[in-house]
């Protein structure tokens, strides 16, 4: 008769790891003050906190988009962009990660998507929180209507029917351009990819300076203004052709 292997971790070594992992997660990218002024009602946008994290709804009845924020960063960070989509025609949730952590949070789009009775569906996130979007996407391709990747691929197969677009800054010294070619393997039929020119990979919030980022050329209002366009154009059109 075998016996089985039991394999003791030590009470300190587990205690140690906890510990590593909580002052890990501990440090993160802040909203500045001008993302915090834009989680408030104003004209047009009225913003509520949920249980979810930040809901943005504006004057769309048809569209809505649930967004994951970037690893180590304040979902607040992402507010400003986050506006623009509402005042243009997109409401969004805005939604608040385990440990700022989009990996612990990947199904968190269920709930939320299970609140509203938007017409059409889209999931999207930045780096990270793209990433685990696009993982989500890959698993529930029928309800959704696409996908909206800021510096960030798939990393499986999407449903041929979605719409993709990807969005990314000439200056983004984050984002592995390797696997964003890679990506493109997966992406349906009706996939675009956009370039920012001066863009780079932080300015799609406001946060500040990242570690390994390129240095922007243009200010973060005219990258969240230019993703903002693209992203609506695209999305909308998408509405008139189907």
């Amino acid at each position: 008769m075998k016996k089985k292997l039991k394999i003791l971790i030590p009470v300190g070594t587990v205690l140690a790891l906890i510990a590593a992992f909580l002052i890990y997660t501990g440090v993160y990218y802040r909203a500045d003050d001008m993302a915090l002024a834009a989680v408030r009602s104003e004209q047009a946008v009225s913003v509520s906190e949920t249980d979810y994290g930040w809901f943005f709804d504006g004057p769309s009845e048809q569209d809505l988009l649930v967004f994951y924020p970037g690893a180590k960063v304040e979902e607040t960070a992402y507010a400003p962009l986050m506006r623009l989509f509402a005042e243009r025609g997109m409401d969004v949730c805005l939604v608040k990660m385990p440990f700022h952590l989009a990996f612990f949070g990947l199904n968190r789009a269920d709930d939320v998507f299970a609140m509203y009775s938007h017409e059409n569906r889209y999931i999207g996130g930045h780096s990270l929180g793209g990433a685990m979007a696009a993982e989500y996407a890959a698993g529930h391709g029928g309800d959704l209507s696409g996908v909206i990747l800021l510096a960030a691929y798939p990393t499986k197969p999407l449903d041929g029917r979605l719409l993709l677009l990807s969005v990314y800054g000439s200056e983004d010294g984050v984002l592995n351009t390797q696997k964003v070619a890679e990506g493109r393997q997966y992406a349906p039929v009706r996939y675009t990819e956009q370039i920012i020119p001066g863009g780079n990979h932080a300015q799609f919030g406001n946060y500040g300076a990242q570690k390994g980022d390129g240095v922007a050329m243009i200010s973060a209002a005219a990258q969240q203004e230019q993703t903002a366009e693209l992203i609506l154009q695209t999305v909308l059109r998408a509405d008139i052709d189907t």
